[in-house]
């Protein structure tokens, strides 16, 4: 048996409990990111926002959206409550599913929240599992994650969740842009992470990703950068932890914000037009 079947960390959806206030504060940060992301965004997490902005000024209803979602490439949402183990989390993505948070932050917190709530999951994560390639290297992701769990390498598979899916940059035709969840549900961050001169911008490597240090309650000092999703899928998918503990074991962590060579970083001009 699965799981996630019958955990009590996974909750029925209550959408009917949002209150107005609630609704608001979703759809300030809503159009407050839309705006902002226009030309900061990858061109997939632009499309894949427009699946949410069908709700209005509301919050998604989790079974509705799911139709969609579902339809497009097998993915649902869960609600659930808390911060949610390590081990139901991957789970979860390996059974093509994603966590969301069923509560909403208060006003005075629109820029900041430590712990993930629908928004950041919603309008963060979401978006991109209508994209195809990026469903199944969230999937492939979940099931390497399970894997790691196991061999309690969980730490590792956690780094490379935040140095990607979390705070992930990708090149596109016009500079530097924005996919990671944690960056396009921040307004903050939407703007540092490109405009910055502060960060470090490496090119993604596996093994650099799941070496390196990161701090989860302060803006980034080192971001990775993919050429596209289909190199993030090969390299998540090829992942092969018994093959890798030896270089795991051997080499020690990288501090934050590191670069160990000027050949790993990027040059960052025109990161966004």
């Amino acid at each position: 048996m699965s799981l996630s079947n019958h955990h009590p960390m996974i909750v029925r959806e209550q959408w009917e409990k949002f209150t107005e206030v609630e609704h608001q504060t979703w759809n300030t940060m809503f159009e407050r990111q839309v705006k902002l992301l226009a030309n900061r965004a990858a061109d997939e997490t632009i499309k894949g926002m427009e699946n949410l902005a069908i709700f209005g000024k509301k919050i998604p209803k989790l079974s509705e959206l799911n139709k969609a979602l579902t339809a497009a490439t097998g993915f649902s949402t869960v609600p659930v409550v808390g911060f949610i183990p390590e081990d139901l989390f991957f789970t979860l993505l390996s059974e093509r599913k994603f966590p969301v948070g069923c509560f909403v932050r208060k006003p005075h917190q629109l820029d900041y929240i430590e712990e993930p709530d629908i928004f950041h999951d919603l309008f963060g994560h979401v978006p991109l599992l209508f994209n195809p390639v990026f469903a199944d290297l969230t999937e492939a992701l979940g099931i390497k994650g399970t894997q790691a769990l196991k061999r309690g390498m969980e730490k590792l598979a956690g780094r490379l969740y935040w140095f990607t899916l979390e705070f992930g940059l990708i090149r596109s035709s016009n500079g530097l842009r924005i996919y990671g969840a944690g960056i396009t549900s921040s307004a903050s961050e939407s703007i540092y992470s490109l405009d910055s001169r502060e960060p470090t911008y490496i090119r993604f490597n596996l093994q650099r990703a799941l070496k390196t240090q990161y701090k989860i309650d302060a803006i980034q000092k080192l971001y990775m950068v993919i050429e596209n999703f289909q190199q993030l899928f090969q390299a998540i998918k090829s992942l092969d932890w018994d093959e890798m503990e030896n270089f795991l074991v051997s080499f020690p962590d990288i501090a934050e914000g590191i670069s160990l060579s000027p050949e790993e970083i990027i040059d960052t001009r025109g990161r966004a037009s």
